[in-house]
């Protein structure tokens, strides 16, 4: 697909990942709008032009999300856990209905959705209200592209690397390998780099991207059909 210069407009910017990503998309050329509250404006880098609103009422922004041709949804409760299984339906899943609601509004063509992988043994909580944000945006006939980390490597998130030498060992065993593979680790670089080839190349459909294509950088997308995403 032909990379060209994309209208982006981004919540979460100002977290852990957006902060990283927004500024990769402003070096690739993109132009770049992120929400943010009142008190957040410094975690933006320079370049990007500043949307006040609030992810959770997206009456606060919808009028300015045009004209993008890209929505990329980043806002989530920060740190999750299983002791945060209210806040991901309060926050995770109630921003995200309201940036799908914003993102048709506006007719948007892409939308760009940061999920989690699964099934996983533990944070089911977390990982429904993810698959429940799926299905609404599967729902709403936008084009989008579903990327489905388990945990993101990085500055302050590093304590997993611990785990490396049992996901070694997982990947060994013909009964343990799919579910290493399925919850692998990424870093924060990758999935940067998978989020801004995400936006480059935008699908017709539903498009996933799992932790082994997150490795890569981007990858061959499994490609899922708008029924199979909303079932």
């Amino acid at each position: 697909m032909e990379s060209l210069r994309r209208e982006i407009f981004v919540t979460g910017g100002t977290g852990y990942i957006g902060t990283a990503l927004t500024r990769e998309l402003l070096q690739h050329g993109h132009s770049v709008r992120v929400l943010v509250r009142p008190g957040s404006e410094h975690k933006v880098p320079s370049g990007c032009e500043l949307v006040h609103g609030d992810a959770l009422r997206s009456s606060t922004y919808t009028a300015q999300v045009a004209p993008a041709d890209t929505f990329i949804h980043l806002v989530g409760v920060a740190h999750p856990n299983p002791r945060k299984a209210a806040e991901f339906r309060s926050i995770d899943l109630a921003s995200c209905r309201e940036a799908v609601n914003a993102a048709a509004q506006a007719r948007v063509g892409h939308f760009i959705y940061l999920s989690v992988a699964r099934p996983a043994p533990v944070m089911r909580e977390y990982q429904a209200a993810r698959a429940e944000g799926e299905s609404l945006i599967a729902k709403s006939d936008i084009p989008a592209t579903f990327i489905r980390p388990w945990y993101v490597l990085g500055p302050g998130h590093r304590w997993p690397t611990l785990l490396i030498p049992l996901y070694g060992l997982a990947r060994l065993y013909p009964g343990t390998r799919a579910g290493a593979e399925r919850l692998a680790l990424v870093t924060l670089e990758q999935m940067v780099r998978t989020l801004t080839w995400a936006a480059e190349n935008p699908p017709e459909g539903i498009r996933v991207l799992e932790p082994t294509h997150i490795r890569r950088g981007f990858g061959e997308p499994m490609i899922a059909h708008r029924r199979a995403a909303s079932a």
